[in-house]
C-alpha cells in the first residue's frame, strides 16, 4: 500500500510538537520555586519519629510517633545539627525573617516587636514577585496588624490561646472556631488554593507545643493519645545547670520533671503539629505542587524537659540549642539525606533567596544551604558558630550570655560571672556533665574561636536589653 507524502501543515505540527517536547525540561529547570516554612513553637530537634527510632537506646521517647515529619525527612534532607542563634521565640523567629543575629536585627527578647522595616526574605521575594502570606503564630512581642513583608497575613496577637483564638486577617480582628493549629492548616490550605498560579512563599506558624499544653487546650482527638507511656530518664536530669545556686545548706539536686503528663501532653501538641504537616503537605500534591515547592519543617527554639534542672529555654545546653530541621525540593536535592554540616536559624533567608535567584544582600548573616542539600559538600562550610541571650526582664534568671559551639565542643560565657564558664567536650560527654573549663589547652583555643566570631559577626549588648536588678534590690527570701 503506497503512502501518501506529508503535508506542509503536518510538517509544521510535528516541529512545533518536537520543539514544545525539548523547552519543557528547560523551562520546569528554570521554573521558580514555590517556599512553604512550617515551623512549630518550643519543640525540641529530637521530639521526632525518625529521630527517636535512630537514638535506639538512648532515645528519650521510643513511642512517639511522627509520619509526616519522616515522610518529608524520607522525601530530602535531614540536618541532624540545626540550632538556633539565640534559643527563645521572638528573637529565633526574627532570625528566620532577617538571617540576621538579633543583636543587629534588634529582636533580642519576647516584648521587642518586629522592626516593620526590615529586610526579610518576604519583603525581597515580594519584590521579585512572589506572592507572601504568613498564617499562624508571629509572637513579636503583642505586635498587631498585618505583618510586614506579606501580601497577605491571618496571624494573632501574641500567644493567643488554643480554642477559637481571634485571627488578625490583614489586620483586621476575626473570630475562629476550633484548635488555632487546626485553623491556621486550613487557612494556609486555602491561601494556596487561590495562589498556586504564580510562585509564592508562605510562612506557617503552628502554636503547638508551647505552653499551656493538655487538656482542653488540645482536641478530643488527641488527648489520650500515648496513654500509659513513660519517657526514660536521662543522665542530666539531675544536674544543676550553672548559673543556679547550691540550696542553702547542702548541694542542689533538682529532681526531674514529671515524666506524665507534662511530657505526654507536650509530645501531644507535637503529634497535632506532625498531623498538619500532613493535610499541606497533602495539598501541595493534589495542588500538583509538590515537585516545584521548598518545603522547609522546624522550630523556633528548643525545650528543656527536666535536663540540668530546667524547664523552658534560653540557655544554650543542647536541648534549648537544638532545632528540628527537615528539608524538601524535589527538582534539586535528593532523598533520604542526612547530614552531619551546622546549619542555622538564620540560613534560611539566604537559602530561599539564592534558591529564587534574588540577591542575597551582604547584611544577612547566615548562609544559603542550598548546594549542602543538593548533595553538594562545599569544603569551606561553617565549623563553628556565636550563640547569644540576652537577660530578659520576666523571663526567668537566665543571664546574658556568649557561647561558641563546634561539631564537637561547646565554650559558653556568662556576663559578670568569669566563674560559670562552662566548657564540654560533646563527643564524649553529649549530656554535658563535665565541665573542662579549668582545662588551659581546652579553654585556649576555644575563647580564641569566640573572639574570632564576636568580631566577624559585629557582637554587642544593644542599649535595649534588659538590666538584671542588682543584688540590693532583690527583696529578702
Amino acid at each position: 500500500m503506497k503512502t501518501s507524502p506529508p503535508t506542509l501543515g503536518r510538517l509544521v505540527a510535528a516541529g512545533l510538537l518536537a520543539l514544545l517536547a525539548a523547552a519543557a525540561p528547560l523551562r520546569a529547570a528554570d521554573r521558580k520555586p514555590n517556599f512553604l516554612f512550617i515551623y512549630t513553637d518550643d519543640q525540641r530537634w529530637d521530639a521526632m519519629g525518625a529521630v527517636q527510632r535512630e537514638q535506639g537506646e538512648r532515645a528519650r521517647f521510643p513511642w512517639f510517633k511522627s509520619p509526616n515529619m519522616d515522610r518529608l525527612a524520607a522525601g530530602g534532607v535531614r540536618f541532624r545539627n540545626a540550632f538556633a542563634t539565640l534559643s527563645l521565640c521572638s528573637p529565633s523567629r526574627a532570625a528566620f525573617l532577617t538571617g540576621c543575629y538579633n543583636h543587629l536585627n534588634g529582636v533580642i527578647d519576647n516584648h521587642t516587636p518586629f522592626p516593620t522595616n526590615s529586610v526579610t526574605h518576604a519583603t525581597l521575594l515580594r519584590a521579585a514577585g512572589y506572592r507572601t502570606a504568613y498564617i499562624g503564630k508571629w509572637h513579636m512581642g503583642n505586635q498587631h496588624g498585618q505583618r510586614p513583608g506579606f501580601d497577605y497575613s491571618a496571624s494573632f496577637v501574641g500567644q493567643g490561646r488554643y480554642n477559637d483564638c481571634p485571627v488578625e486577617i490583614n489586620g483586621v480582628a476575626t473570630p475562629t472556631q476550633g484548635w488555632i493549629d487546626d485553623v491556621t492548616t486550613g487557612l494556609a490550605v486555602d491561601w494556596m488554593k487561590k495562589n498556586h498560579d504564580q510562585p509564592f512563599s508562605l510562612v506557617v506558624g503552628f502554636k503547638s507545643p508551647h505552653s499551656p499544653r493538655g487538656g482542653r487546650n488540645l482536641p478530643e482527638r488527641l488527648r489520650n493519645l500515648y496513654a500509659g507511656e513513660t519517657s526514660r530518664p536521662v543522665p542530666n536530669s539531675t544536674a544543676r545547670a550553672v548559673f543556679h545556686p547550691p540550696v542553702p545548706g547542702g548541694e542542689s539536686k533538682p529532681a526531674p520533671l514529671s515524666t506524665n503528663p507534662v511530657h505526654l501532653d507536650y509530645l501531644r501538641h507535637i503529634a497535632g503539629a506532625d498531623e498538619n504537616l500532613g493535610k499541606l503537605l497533602d495539598s501541595l500534591d493534589t495542588l500538583g505542587l509538590a515537585e516545584d515547592t521548598v518545603v522547609v519543617y522546624s522550630s523556633d527554639n528548643g525545650y528543656y524537659l527536666g535536663e540540668h534542672g530546667l524547664g523552658d529555654k534560653r540557655s544554650i545546653y543542647e536541648e534549648s540549642l537544638r532545632i528540628p530541621m527537615l528539608v524538601r525540593y524535589p527538582r534539586l536535592f535528593p532523598k533520604g539525606q542526612v547530614l552531619n554540616e551546622l546549619v542555622l536559624n538564620v540560613d534560611l533567608a539566604p537559602t530561599w533567596l539564592e534558591l529564587a535567584g534574588v540577591t542575597v544582600p551582604a547584611e544577612m548573616q547566615g548562609r544559603s544551604w542550598k548546594a549542602l542539600a543538593a548533595g553538594q559538600k562545599p569544603a569551606n562550610w561553617r565549623q563553628s558558630f556565636l550563640a547569644e541571650y540576652f537577660y530578659e526582664n520576666g523571663g526567668g534568671d537566665t543571664p546574658t550570655l556568649v557561647g561558641v559551639r563546634t561539631a564537637n565542643a561547646k565554650l559558653v560565657q556568662y556576663a559578670g560571672h568569669p566563674e560559670w564558664t562552662e566548657i564540654f567536650d560533646l563527643a564524649v560527654d553529649p549530656y554535658e556533665l563535665n565541665n573542662l573549663a579549668a582545662q588551659p589547652a581546652a579553654l585556649g583555643k576555644l575563647t580564641s574561636e569566640l573572639a574570632d566570631q564576636l568580631k566577624a559577626l559585629r557582637y554587642a549588648v544593644p542599649p535595649h536589653a534588659d538590666q538584671p536588678d542588682p543584688p540590693s534590690a532583690k527583696p529578702a527570701k
